[in-house]
């Protein structure tokens, strides 16, 4: 079997279905187990959860899983259907790693596999280290899928107290809140949870058919969706998440999304974080705010988030709250919400910023979109070219970061071109601030491009012009 589509992301092992259901999951698993024993955080003989996403195959992926971690010499322990972040704190719990058979927002013809040690999430040297260890791995391609311990129920119990005991009785008392189930995982635990807080909770639009919902790119007919709950059940917020339950959806009063970086300030802002850890495609309003004694610029993805909070840590910071413009919040320390202590979840968490934005806006007396407008962010845009040459893309990525010429070219109508950032991808940034930033999905063969201004009009513009000059430089019109 040919494993050539699939590679590791902006977070975790993704491909085709096709190639996940078979011997490719379970020498990664092995691979991993492997990896984890060399570093002396796993030992054989002992647990390694796995847990998976609603996706019609990420059952049979997760018995390919287990067949991998049996080869390899440990005891696969299936924790069933549940959030990525309660995998995640269940493994911390119990000082062992885990794999998340999920896909998280791609298509349904797609999946992924997700990797934990003990403490969190893995970096990108994990990554290396897997990918590498997977070469060696000596299975039969016709390996069989295999069984494995049952542990349905104590991880997501656990983790269903964790967000039911960040705020006070009924802090919620009060609020209409929506919950669009779709096919995420955490959709009844959603309901549970704002109901237990005091919400009055209206579930809507739950589907047997797996829906990729991109939180940081939300379909028209999503939004549409969202939108029309509000109008229809008079709601004060609608509330999400994507498949996987790490990346959260929120929608104000009017059915409006909340952009993810907006969310993720707003949560570090609630839990008084010193150190925020972020990517360049975050809003520059951060910075702006000045809510944050540091902030530390990451590339996009959460390994390298989570590495940023590791440097922060080390510089001495003590409340650490990272986050990704897609809104999935991590936390890299203990930290005070509602006088009570939460312990530090190294991996993107739904739950957390969904109950944090929703507590300041019953606890100040305001509408949603007043709380996200106090951060005064400047609008920002994003959208994509599907890409046929991945590589004519990375070369035309490369004549922007070294021909001045080239960008002069291109950018000189609209930009007057301040500096060029190479954190990820190539972001030029003109002398008013506004922004154009083009980056290859790690996910997909697509060239995504941000843009920010300081009205909605223009960032509309240039992301227009930014895509349209881009194809045309691509040789696509």
């Amino acid at each position: 079997m040919k494993d050539g589509d699939l590679k590791f992301g902006t977070s975790g092992l993704r491909g085709p279905s096709r190639l996940l259901n078979g011997r490719s999951t379970a020498a990664y698993a092995h691979a991993f187990a492997h990896v984890m024993i060399a570093q002396g955080r796993a030992e054989k003989g002992r647990p390694f959860l796995v847990g998976r996403d609603l996706r019609a195959d990420s059952p049979d992926i997760a018995r390919f899983c287990f067949s991998g971690l049996l080869e390899a010499g440990v005891q696969p322990v299936d924790c069933g259907e549940l959030p990525t972040p309660a995998l995640a704190a269940r493994a911390m719990k119990l000082g062992v790693p885990a794999i998340m058979v999920t896909g998280s927002h791609i298509p349904a013809d797609r999946n992924g596999l997700k990797f934990y040690r003990p403490d969190g999430e893995i970096d990108k040297h994990d990554e290396a280290a897997i990918a590498s260890a997977e070469k060696a791995v000596q299975l039969a391609e016709n390996v069989a899928p295999a069984d494995a311990q049952s542990d349905h129920g104590a991880a997501l119990g656990n983790y269903r107290e964790r967000a039911a005991g960040m705020l006070g009785t009924d802090a919620l008392k009060g609020m209409r809140i929506g919950v669009y189930q779709h096919s995420s995982v955490a959709r009844e635990l959603i309901v549970d949870v704002l109901s237990h807080l005091g919400a009055e909770v209206v579930p809507f639009g739950c589907s047997g058919i797996f829906v990729p919902i991109d939180t940081e790119a939300l379909s028209e007919a999503d939004a549409d969706i969202c939108r029309a709950a509000v109008r229809e059940h008079r709601l004060d917020a609608v509330v999400s998440t994507d498949a996987d339950g790490d990346r959260p959806l929120i929608a104000d009063e009017t059915g409006r999304v909340l952009r993810g970086d907006a969310i993720g300030a707003l949560t570090a802002s609630a839990l008084g974080a010193d150190c925020v850890v972020t990517p360049v495609t975050s809003n520059t309003g951060i910075e702006r705010c000045r809510k944050f004694s540091e902030v530390i610029r990451t590339r996009v993805g959460s390994p390298y988030v989570i590495e940023g909070m590791g440097i922060a840590r080390a510089g001495g910071a003590s409340t650490i709250v990272g986050f990704e413009a897609n809104g999935g919040v991590l936390l890299g320390s203990d930290a005070l919400i509602a006088g009570r202590w939460l312990t530090a979840l190294p991996t993107r968490d739904a739950m957390l910023p969904i109950l944090v934005v929703l507590n300041m806006s019953r606890g100040t007396g305001g509408t949603l979109s007043e709380v996200e407008a106090a951060l005064k962010f400047n609008p920002r845009k994003s959208g994509g070219i599907q890409l046929i040459d991945i590589q004519m893309c990375k070369a035309f990525l490369k004549r922007l970061e070294f021909d001045a010429l080239i960008v002069s070219e291109i950018f000189n109508d609209l930009i007057q071109v301040k500096e060029i950032n190479t954190t990820e991808g190539v972001q030029i940034i003109g002398e008013d601030g506004c922004i154009v930033h083009y980056r290859i999905s790690g996910n997909a063969a697509k060239l995504r491009c941000y843009t920010e201004a300081k009205s909605d009009g223009q960032a509309s513009f240039l992301l227009d012009e930014g895509l349209e000059r881009a194809r045309k430089h691509l040789g696509m019109i």
